[in-house]
């Protein structure tokens, strides 16, 4: 095996690595830490960023591979609700296949600064509530209602199709601030409902590539490896979701957020 192609199985196998820990630590997915990655290290061509949607195709099956891992974890912690993840599922699940749909007749370019943009919204929003010390919410006051969840799973599911992200970046905090949920309870819902919708966007998404002269073999080939090490990653972060304190964990994510997104804008 050429010494370039074994160099970016290493390179692939420690970005997963990374990006499982991060998604099992806070459940999105950890296409935040794989899109700008594969960014830096594989790079693009043209002005349009053809690439990017390969990149998005493999981040989303890594991002199954992760909510599989990190679900068990939440899972023996008791963390999960079932009156959250069934009303989550069924709009979600809509909203992912709309969200690929619609990124197709987008320009990767395009879509990686839309990226980029959302990524800095949430890292103020973590800051901010960091700073602040918002009170955890009480389970007995949540708002389990179907319009509301079913409202969170949608919109979740539209930009999680259209940015290739995992989906518990956006439904974490809308989870937390429209509907009560205690963040624990949050990011374990994220994790399960991503194992049943993110293979359905990921397999759109590669069933399309050909749309913007990509390949599907070659985003599974970039997957596989990310995949290896997201299994060992995502196991080490969803145990330590349960550990951490609160703050520490929110601050964590806006540093490594931080980071990402301004990676991906190619401020340093």
């Amino acid at each position: 095996m050429p010494t370039d192609q074994i160099l970016n199985i290493v390179v692939t196998l420690a970005i997963g690595l990374i990006a499982g820990a991060v998604g099992g630590l806070a459940g999105i997915g950890g296409s935040i830490i794989m899109l700008p990655a594969l960014g830096l290290f594989l790079g693009y061509t043209g002005a349009d960023k053809p690439e990017h949607h390969m990149y998005m195709a493999a981040a989303m099956v890594v991002n199954t591979v992760v909510a599989f891992a990190s679900t068990r974890k939440h899972r023996q912690a008791g963390a999960i609700e079932p009156r959250i993840t069934w009303r989550l599922t069924p709009p979600m699940f809509v909203g992912i296949l709309a969200g690929v749909l619609l990124s197709n007749v987008m320009e990767g370019n395009t879509l990686k600064l839309g990226l980029v943009g959302f990524l800095w919204l949430y890292c103020a929003y973590a800051i901010v509530t960091t700073v602040r010390k918002l009170p955890e919410p009480d389970p007995e006051h949540m708002k389990l209602g179907w319009a509301n969840i079913g409202g969170i799973g949608l919109l979740t599911g539209v930009l999680a199709g259209l940015l290739g992200i995992g989906g518990g970046i956006v439904m974490v905090p809308l989870m937390i601030l429209t509907a009560k949920i205690p963040v624990r309870k949050a990011v374990a819902a994220s994790a399960w409902v991503m194992q049943i919708t993110a293979p359905a966007g990921a397999l759109l998404k590669l069933a399309t590539l050909g749309e913007h002269g990509q390949h599907w073999t070659e985003a599974l080939m970039l997957a596989a490896p990310m995949a290896v090490g997201a299994l060992v990653g995502a196991s080490i972060g969803a145990g330590l979701t349960h550990r951490l304190k609160l703050p520490y964990l929110r601050l964590a994510i806006a540093v490594i957020l931080g980071a990402a997104s301004a990676k991906l804008a190619g401020l340093f």
